[in-house]
């Protein structure tokens, strides 16, 4: 059990740090929805792993992967937005997974919530691995993405491959809540990208500050809630969330506070 709880501490870090850093790009560019509608796209084929036998884990993935590619060319052949395409994505995606999943309820619990009871050290170590390179290579093509997101015109004029920036943004979304899932399930996965931006943006003064804000909250969210959920014997996602949003509180009261003083 120590061993587990370790395993998901270090997967919630790495994964809390990984998507407040990418969702710091969602929440300045006004598109949090997409994070959030992108976790749910992963349902069926989560069920389709329970249903044929093989990780599930490896079906959402894989379904978030060809989602993200689907999306990124419906958008450059209808030339609807991100916000839109992903939102006609999720409805579907929700309601053909919950019709897979039929009456097993405790599988789907586990995909719509999490279960960190079966967090590996192989999986940890995946993990941690992958976060590092979604940050990294998020930090090289940081300007580029949201340039692209701005105006592909002027991102075009300053030589920006607006295409191929939009899909690796997209498959970035996509890795970084396919790692999640594990944690918060895809309910709730969502959250990591949006919320601990989101306090970030209220106090920082500066884009270099919100950045670092933004991973530091995000995975202060996924450590308190999972500590939350080993003590209390809970499902993590919840937690997760709840920890995240006393943050978002707690930001909040800071700055209020701050300004009296001025």
């Amino acid at each position: 059990m120590l061993d587990t709880l370790i395993y998901s501490l270090i997967t919630g870090i790495a994964v809390g740090f990984s998507a407040g850093y990418l969702g710091s790009i969602m929440v300045l560019e006004k598109m949090a929805l997409v994070g959030d509608a992108m976790s749910h796209v992963a349902l069926p084929g989560l069920a389709l792993g329970v249903l044929l036998g093989f990780n599930p884990l490896l079906g959402g993935f894989m379904f978030l992967f060809i989602s993200a590619v689907l999306i990124w060319h419906l958008g450059r052949v209808t030339k609807l937005s991100f916000e839109t395409l992903v939102g006609a994505a999720f409805t579907l995606a929700l309601a053909i997974g919950i019709l897979l999943y039929g009456n097993n309820l405790d599988a789907l619990e586990a995909a719509l919530f999490g279960d960190i009871t079966k967090v590996t050290l192989i999986y940890a170590v995946s993990a941690v691995a992958i976060s590092i390179a979604i940050v990294f290579l998020t930090y090289f093509v940081y300007n580029k993405i949201v340039l692209s997101l701005i105006s592909e015109e002027l991102a075009k004029s300053k030589g920006v491959n607006t295409g191929l920036t939009n899909l690796l943004y997209l498959l970035l979304v996509s890795v970084t809540v396919a790692l999640g899932i594990q944690v918060t399930g895809t309910l709730l996965v969502g959250f990591l990208v949006v919320t601990p931006a989101a306090a970030a943006r209220i106090i920082s003064g500066n884009l270099s500050r919100y950045f670092k804000l933004s991973a530091v909250f995000g995975a202060a969210s996924a450590i308190s809630g999972i500590v939350l959920s080993a003590t209390l014997n809970v499902l993590p996602g919840p937690l997760i969330v709840i920890s995240g949003v006393v943050i978002f509180a707690i930001v909040l009261i800071y700055r209020s506070a701050k300004k009296m003083t001025v």
